[in-house]
């Protein structure tokens, strides 16, 4: 009897046993449906095939500065994205070469096109990047954030006509609507058939197309006045454009109005933009 009642129990004991196997647990993905988790390694750039980078998904407790040190604003270009659009649960490409990501640019050292001209600006929207070109030869290029889909920013060879130092938009406003969207270092290059313009100017730069047809630069001066973040601005490309393209870029000296100008540089619009794999 005794050795019944230790049979059964033993079987009770064995039935109860789970056995564990570990599982490995996928961090979330991204998707144009899922903007909450943004995956920038899915936004295909066709230079950088030439560079190896690996996918690096953003802790709570991770920012451009603390991953990379110095090389951030470097990384931060590969992946044409600003320290504000830079947050936990996104992914980014992080280069293997650093000494390489340094001297990226996705745009030739010379373009034959702009030889004859003084000054010339390339924008290509498939590599989301622009360049200043003097008779031909590269003298500097940065990230871009172009027209998203359904909003792309028009190709074509066009001629900056205007330029406005404290320009802001007439039809769209900051994130929390309280007040028109600011377009600091603004340069206009076309009007359309329906009366709509479209600018170089200070933006935002999310690692991807996302404005409504004008053409973004880095301008983290404009975010820290407007959202307070960051609090020592680096990034500060639209200033440089603006003060190579069209003058001095003065804010005390600008009456913040939009004047014509002439003999401005001529702004080359080519490409489409970016797949999203």
């Amino acid at each position: 009897m005794l050795r019944k009642v230790l049979f059964f129990l033993c079987l009770a004991v064995a039935t109860a046993i789970v056995v564990y196997h570990p599982v490995t647990v996928a961090e979330p993905g991204a998707s144009p449906q899922d903007p909450a988790h943004e995956d920038l390694t899915r936004v295909e750039y066709p230079s950088l095939a030439k560079i190896p980078w690996k996918r690096h998904f953003i802790r709570p407790e991770e920012t451009l500065e603390s991953l990379f040190g110095k090389d951030w604003v470097y990384v931060a270009r590969f992946n044409r994205i600003d320290r504000r659009h830079v947050y936990p649960g996104m992914t980014i490409k992080v280069p293997l070469d650093m000494a390489a990501c340094r001297s990226y640019t996705p745009l030739p050292a010379e373009y034959p096109p702009a030889q004859k001209y003084e000054k010339y600006i390339l924008i290509d929207l498939t590599e989301q990047w622009m360049g200043a070109y003097e008779h031909g030869k590269l003298k500097f290029s940065m990230p871009a954030a172009t027209g998203a889909t359904g909003h792309e920013t028009p190709t074509g060879l066009f001629q900056i006509d205007a330029r406005d130092q404290t320009h802001s938009s007439s039809l769209y406003k900051t994130e929390d609507q309280s007040d028109q969207y600011p377009m600091d270092n603004a340069m206009r290059f076309h009007v359309g058939a329906d009366n709509v313009s479209y600018w170089i100017h200070a933006r935002d730069l999310p690692g991807k197309p996302a404005s409504h047809g004008c053409v973004g630069l880095y301008d983290e001066g404009m975010q820290n006045r407007v959202y307070g973040v960051p609090t020592q601005p680096v990034l500060l490309d639209s200033e440089k454009m603006y003060e190579w393209a069209v003058g001095e870029n003065d804010f005390e000296d600008d009456p913040g109005s939009l004047e014509e100008i002439e003999d401005a540089p001529m702004v080359e619009v080519r490409g489409s933009n970016p797949r999203y794999m």
